[in-house]
């Protein structure tokens, strides 16, 4: 059997698992690649942080450690926090895709009976595809929400190991 048909198979909840699983490896790559780039411009990044920090904030002494440095940290807070966007979006996206493939299965299995109930237990076609159905959704979301899961880990901790980082650097070029 091919891919299609298992997708045709598993009806709506397997087309809503298919468009979810594209925003969400299209999001993974794009957040890949932009955090890529942005560790090849570490550098001119926490010279750039450094300098907004002198001429927004020129009230700055530098004798006054204690306050650079917690305006290096809400300097570097808010400059990570719009690298973070979208990390949420994978997370949901790995959450409710094991759910959504349950929904399926409680479907399915719902189809299924009704079918016995109408029919009997004459026709076991009838009561094979609700099971199918079950199966398929279940097996879907959670093929979905493995990478999604494993990339949203991979991505977190490449985050956390940019912000240290540059939270050093930038430490370097404000004391």
């Amino acid at each position: 059997m091919r891919i299609l048909d298992y997708i045709n198979q598993g009806g709506v909840i397997m087309y809503i698992l298919v468009g979810i699983n594209i925003i969400g490896i299209a999001l993974m790559l794009y957040k890949f690649f932009e955090l890529l780039s942005e560790k090849k411009r570490v550098d001119m990044t926490a010279k750039a942080l450094a300098d907004d920090l002198y001429n927004n904030n020129y009230k700055i002494n530098k004798e006054n450690t204690s306050a650079v440095v917690e305006l290096s940290k809400k300097e570097l807070s808010y400059y990570m926090s719009k690298l973070e966007k979208g990390l949420n979006t994978i997370k949901i996206i790995a959450a409710i895709s094991p759910l959504l493939g349950l929904l399926g299965t409680v479907i399915g299995v719902l189809m299924s009976f009704s079918q016995m109930a109408k029919g009997g237990m004459g026709d076991p076609s009838s009561f094979a595809n609700g099971i199918s159905l079950a199966l398929i959704t279940t097996v879907g979301g959670l093929i979905v929400a493995i990478p999604h899961y494993i990339g949203h880990n991979y991505l977190l901790g490449n985050l956390d190991e940019l912000e240290s980082h540059l939270e050093k650097l930038l430490l370097s070029k404000v004391l």
